[in-house]
């Protein structure tokens, strides 16, 4: 009976986490800024060695690849810095891990393991995200991971009450909601296609599970999953040299490519808000969606237009794309829109409040 108290408790605790994390970064209710660190989490270490293989144990695998990541990271994106949540042979607690990412405040956190299951013909590489496990299997993979805490002086008070061989535990992922998730998902992606078309891994997809690690990384976070070193040529290929360098340079193209992403959004929302302080603010858009419920990113319309901006009237989301002064300007680009939104319209706002197009053209003197 003492169970939900306990975890509402730490439901209270993540949520102003996260609130202090955004607070301090100046990023409650726009997008972040640019790009400028990365924490990478070698998992196990020191005491805890993970799954162990015929020939090589998971600690020292992830290791190697987490190192390699960052060298390819300090070279091709010097401007980003890397963290390391550990760069020998030690244990690290699962919440100082999440701590280090939090203090650094990381733009991504990437935490790299190798798998291990009893059916030694599975084989593959996953990819997950914070959430609650769809599958058994999922589970499974979850207390995995999660069990390391026991290795930790007084876990119980630590982690207040967790028991990561207890299903009911897992209630506390179902009651988070995880507000990077959206960008989460969308990095796993990345990172598996990388794994798949570039380093030919059998692609076992994107999941949700309850991992400790994640749970309160405040920022965009993946746990990976490089292969069964249950299965003798997956641990082969993963434990050598030439496997651990592909699996870091897949990683490495995957982060490389969200961070370009990401970079873009920034910049595009930069050039928004710089032309929506021109001309007494007042400005145009194009409208070319309306639901009432929320679009996520990522999806439908966003793969139409990448400088989407979402407003809410009524009891209504509502999605639109370009932003400028000039009214004449705005009716050439709607030209455009039409070829992809046939029904899309023109729409006016003073100070970031909608109005109506003729009075915004009579208070700028548009003819």
């Amino acid at each position: 009976m003492t169970i939900f108290p306990r975890y509402t408790r730490i439901v209270f605790s993540v949520i102003i986490g996260f609130l202090l994390f955004l607070t301090e970064n100046e990023l409650v209710g726009q997008e972040a800024i640019k790009f400028n660190t990365i924490v990478i989490d070698a998992g196990h270490g020191g005491k805890d060695p993970g799954a162990i293989g015929k020939m090589s144990k998971e600690k020292d695998i992830v290791l190697d690849v987490a190192l390699k990541l960052g060298a390819y990271i300090n070279e091709y994106l010097p401007e980003v810095k890397v963290v390391y949540t550990r760069s020998k042979d030690v244990f690290v607690p699962l919440n100082k891990r999440a701590e280090i990412a939090n203090k650094n405040k990381a733009d991504l956190f990437v935490s790299i393991h190798a798998n291990s299951i009893s059916v030694p013909s599975i084989a593959g590489a996953e990819t997950f995200v914070l959430g609650l496990h769809r599958t058994e299997e999922n589970l499974e993979v979850a207390k995995k991971e999660n069990s390391v805490i026991v290795l930790e002086e007084d876990y119980s008070t630590t982690y207040e009450g967790f028991d990561p061989n207890s299903p009911e535990s897992y209630i506390i992922f179902e009651l988070m909601q995880n507000v990077h998730l959206d960008q989460s998902i969308h990095v796993a992606s990345l990172v598996q296609n990388q794994f798949h078309s570039r380093v030919g891994r059998n692609d076992r997809g994107v999941k949700q599970a309850g991992f400790l690690v994640l749970r309160e990384a405040a920022m965009p976070s993946v746990l990976v999953e490089l292969g069964f070193l249950s299965n003798n040529k997956e641990e082969k290929f993963i434990a050598s040299e030439e496997g651990k360098t592909y699996m870091a340079s897949a990683l490495y193209r995957a982060i490389r490519d969200y961070k370009t992403e990401h970079d873009e959004k920034s910049k595009m929302q930069d050039l928004t808000q710089a032309k929506i302080k021109a001309k007494n603010e007042i400005y145009y858009r194009i409208q070319i969606a309306s639901s009432k419920a929320q679009i996520k990113a990522g999806t439908k319309i966003y793969k139409k237009f990448e400088d989407l901006w979402e407003y809410k009237e009524g009891q209504y989301y509502k999605y639109t794309t370009r932003c400028v002064s000039d009214y004449n300007e705005i009716v050439e680009q709607l030209k455009a829109v039409k070829k992809e939104v046939h029904d899309a319209f023109v729409v006016a706002f003073h100070n970031d409040q909608k109005i109506n197009v003729s009075d915004a053209r009579k208070m700028t003197n548009d003819k």
